[in-house]
């Protein structure tokens, strides 16, 4: 089938939440792929509207506000323009970068839900909430504390327990009380409406698994559990004072819950750039609209919002929604609330001038499918080894060799060698993986091929030894000095969406005011003979072990003080061990058993056959999580009966100090039936 072409790409990017700072995590996640993308679009010469903006609305703002003792409005602003500055400094490219709180996005989202109600496309019903009798407000899960029921920490959440991970609901904690007063809530019923899912189930059946089997598989896969379980009608009001009134008569105290109101922020994002022609970016079909997110967002950007935009009706949906997995970062969750993190505003100050070198390491290691890691040692590794061994290798010698033999001036070339043809053949089936990459949002992928043309350069270089050369034929060397130089040109062009910064000092240093466009990598001569260069300078520095010891310092102040380990089990023998059929495979489908908070049923394909596993991992991961994932599992463990099932197998896990369990997973993906031991 065809593809569509379109006139024009909407790309929109997960709003940041404005109750602190941006982290590495984010960065890898969304907005560095994101922007790769719109770099590239523009280059290309399309037209393109890049939208962000601050999530400001939702009860951890509301939360924040409460224990500094200011207000909800204090706290949105001082993050929001902290967030605003530091996606500037960092070359994140937006469009518009814009607000939940603005005047524009109140009156989008609440002409948003009128249209809704005054269509009958909402649901309105009575439900029983917890309810605050001393301060006379309903609550939030997060506004409810108590024991958790897994672990027994005293102060876990009403939806989650930050000690132990698992996910939770306010009926389940033990001993419940109100986190604003103490008091122990108790239920009452109150009004709110609802965005029957159930009713557009088929229709996203058809459009989502018939009609976009091309989306990433971590994307497909989610998408499809979620389907697969059923959906319900979703609640889009809550009991807060905090947000975009519901704008309906006797609705006092309720406002519009947070997952409705912040993806119509992209939609009044869009108006306060264009208020004259926005619904040519929402409402035209020769629009492309790309959502990039994290894969805890897949579900409201693939599911949720288009069922929104479908009941509103006029709208064009998402052509695609490339979500990524998470960030770690030195083997360890990221984590806010502990402060595990590396924080995009400190880096900056921190690390001058280093906005490439993190922007490379952070698409390097994207975790594009799976979840991946950040380390200061890979960090440092990366600067040295590539940036500055190949990249500023490479153009500082073609640079320096051509002030030194010509006077800074581009040689005319000379009758190309059989094997600078073999080389300058090699350049268009690079530019052609790296703009297919692009194309479909690999962009880890994309990176190397691009990187590629200067590891092409750099042996080019390293094979034709112009400093040798130099001793006895000058035509030769203007020869290999001219061809090096106009690869560093489309050098220019190739590394633009991943290292602006870079490529601006690099065109500064080729004396190549203007910047180029994506057709030019197809050009050999970019640098005509005679061209006057500006002088080398250094395009990265090494980062020394001070620097990162220094980074890793400040990491050690917030590592969690390690608990004891388990006691190593009695030694066994090599024979014992062979006994066990350890294999890798792939989760196909995965879903909750009936009548049970702990079990999975997950299809797996073993390589050997594809076979049911149930496990009990359902506090630690949800059925969404584990479509797709590759395990590993003891294949050959006689089946057992759990809750009617026969289960053919057990999933490998790791238990950490604190009881959380982790998946034993390959760190790159590997075949199915493949072997452990």
């Amino acid at each position: 089938m065809k593809q569509q072409e379109f006139k024009r790409y909407l790309v929109t990017s997960a709003l940041p939440y404005a109750n602190g700072p941006i982290h590495i995590g984010h960065l890898a996640g969304v907005y560095i792929p994101a922007d790769i993308y719109v770099r590239y679009l523009r280059l290309c010469g399309r037209e393109v509207c890049f939208v962000g903006g601050s999530d400001e609305h939702g009860v951890p703002i509301t939360i924040r506000a409460r224990q500094q003792g200011v207000t909800p409005q204090d706290i949105v602003d001082k993050y929001h323009f902290q967030i605003r500055e530091s996606f500037s400094r960092l070359g994140i490219s937006f469009d518009v970068y814009s607000r939940t709180s603005s005047k524009i996005h109140y009156k989008t989202a609440s002409d948003f839900f009128r249209h809704l109600y005054d269509n009958g496309k909402l649901l309105e019903k009575e439900t029983e909430q917890f309810y605050d009798p001393e301060t006379q407000t309903f609550l939030a899960d997060r506004y409810i504390v108590g024991t958790c029921p897994h672990c027994s920490y005293s102060d876990a959440y009403g939806d989650q327990c930050e000690k132990c991970g698992s996910t939770l609901s306010p009926d389940e904690l033990i001993n419940p009380r109100s986190s604003i007063s103490g008091s122990v809530p108790e239920k009452r019923m109150t009004k709110h409406w609802y965005l029957p899912l159930d009713a557009y189930e088929p229709w996203l059946r058809k459009w989502i698994l018939e009609g976009h089997k091309e989306w990433k598989s971590n994307v497909y896969g989610q998408c499809k559990s979620w389907l697969d379980n059923g959906l319900q009608p979703r609640a889009v009001s809550r009991d807060l004072d905090w947000g975009v009134p519901v704008p309906v008569e006797g609705a006092q105290g309720k406002v519009l819950y947070v997952w409705f109101d912040a993806p119509i922020g992209y939609i009044s994002n869009t108006i306060e750039l264009f208020p004259d022609s926005w619904e040519k970016w929402w409402k035209d079909k020769n629009t492309k609209m790309v959502h990039f997110i994290g894969k805890d967002n897949i579900v409201f950007h693939c599911i949720v919002f288009p069922a929104m935009l479908k009941a509103h009706g006029g709208y064009i949906l998402p052509d695609n929604v490339p979500a990524n997995e998470f960030l770690n970062l030195e083997g360890d969750k990221i984590s806010t609330s502990r402060n595990w993190a590396v924080w995009l505003h400190e880096y900056l100050n921190e690390l001058p001038g280093k906005e490439d070198v993190l922007r490379y390491t952070l698409c390097s290691t994207m975790p594009e499918t799976k979840d991946n890691d950040f380390t200061w040692k890979d960090f440092q590794a990366r600067n040295n080894n590539e940036l500055v061994a190949i990249l500023g290798n490479f153009v500082n010698r073609a640079v320096v060799l051509t002030h030194k033999y010509f006077n800074g001036l581009v040689p005319a070339a000379g009758i190309p060698t059989d094997y600078d043809q073999e080389v300058m053949r090699s350049v268009p089936g690079i530019a052609s993986a790296l703009e297919d990459n692009l194309e479909h949002y690999r962009f880890r992928e994309a990176l190397k091929e691009a990187m590629n043309l200067a590891r092409l350069g750099n042996k080019y270089l390293a094979d034709t030894e112009p400093w040798k050369v130099a001793k006895t034929d000058m035509e030769r060397v203007a020869t290999i000095l001219n061809f090096s130089l106009q690869l560093c040109a489309r050098l220019t062009v190739a590394l633009d969406p991943f290292l602006p910064f870079t490529t601006i000092k690099l065109r500064n240093i080729l004396n190549m005011p203007q910047a180029l466009s994506w057709q030019d990598l197809a050009r050999e001569t970019l640098l005509p003979g005679g061209h006057r260069l500006n002088e080398p300078v250094l395009l990265f520095d090494k980062i020394d072990d001070a620097t990162i010891e220094t980074q890793m310092a400040k990491l050690k102040k917030t590592e969690p003080v390690k608990k004891d380990v388990a006691p190593a089990l009695p030694e066994c023998s090599f024979a014992d061990f062979e006994k066990m059929d350890i294999r890798v495979a792939t989760v196909l489908q995965s879903e909750r058993v009936p009548k049970t908070d702990k079990l999975l049923k997950l299809t797996i394909d073993t390589g050997l056959d594809q076979r049911v596993i149930v496990s009990g991992i359902a506090q630690y991961y949800t059925p969404e999580d584990m479509v797709g994932k590759q395990i590993c599992i003891l294949a050959n463990l006689a089946p057992r009966t759990i809750r009617g099932i026969v289960s053919q197998g057990m999933i490998l896990m790791a238990k950490e100090p604190g009881g959380n369990m982790r998946l034993i997973s390959p760190l790159e993906g590997i075949s199915d039936g493949a072997v452990v031991g």
